[in-house]
């Protein structure tokens, strides 16, 4: 693999997980705000918590998408499993993990 590849693979990665990290702090900054809000205005009725659950789930889905198409060991393991399913033994690394360049919630074939 290139110099320009690799970088290009490095940027992908890199771009990824500030992605992650903006929704993360976002979720956590905005659920903060809400909370403050409805403790403030209305006590006796919460309603911050079916926004914070509604988000909490895309949250999570977003993590577990950017763990698998970043190539971790969670799509390596994948990979493996099926290969082992089909009868073909054969162990990958994350870096020889098919769709690893994708980033962002896109993925390989799976």
């Amino acid at each position: 693999m290139n110099d320009s590849q690799e970088l290009s693979k490095a940027t992908k990665v890199m771009n990824a997980r500030i992605g992650f990290h903006i929704h993360l702090a976002a979720f956590v900054l905005v659920n903060t705000l809400l909370l403050v809000i409805n403790l403030t205005t209305s006590p006796d009725h919460l309603w911050f918590q079916w926004l914070f659950l509604g988000w909490g789930f895309g949250l999570c889905a977003h993590a577990l998408i950017y763990g698998i198409s970043e190539g971790s060991s969670i799509r390596a393991h994948m990979i493996e499993r099926e290969l082992r399913r089909r009868g073909k033994k054969q162990e990958l690394q994350p870096s020889d993990a098919p769709g690893r360049e994708h980033s962002q919630g896109s993925q390989g074939p799976v």
